[in-house]
């Protein structure tokens, strides 16, 4: 898709609803373009996205604000306000929020595929599959 179809694409999407709402909390598109995708991502507190994997994007997580606790494979880190992690391709990766506030992260994603049903769910607390 050209560069003029994904700005009025991104046009409409302000317009129509910029937020998409999900069990967690919801996010919102902020850039994309053939290979790359900007979400600004928040997260309500106690609450958690899925264990999953992409096939196909890489992503790189800032916490904005709040306190996140990132499942990466077999390790989990904390990350504080400013602090990012790199979220290789295929790699098992979740997002909890373990503060007392909203968690609010921007995630930059990299691949040449960046479509929702690239997520495969390995476990999920709201019962998503």
């Amino acid at each position: 898709m050209n560069n003029f179809f994904l700005q009025i694409k991104n046009l409409i999407k302000s317009f129509i609803s910029p937020k998409v709402n999900r069990p967690w909390g919801n996010y919102e598109v902020l850039a994309e373009g053939a290979n790359y995708q900007i979400k600004r991502i928040e997260v309500n507190v106690g609450a958690s996205l899925s264990l999953q994997m992409h096939h196909r994007r890489a992503e790189h997580w800032t916490v904005l604000s709040g306190l996140a606790e990132v499942t990466l494979d077999e390790n989990i880190f904390t990350l504080k306000e400013m602090e990012s992690i790199d979220i290789p391709l295929k790699a098992k990766h979740r997002l909890v929020n373990a503060g007392q506030t909203q968690l609010f992260i921007i995630e930059v994603q990299n691949g040449d595929y960046l479509g929702e049903d690239d997520i495969v769910r390995f476990s999920d607390i709201y019962g998503r599959v």
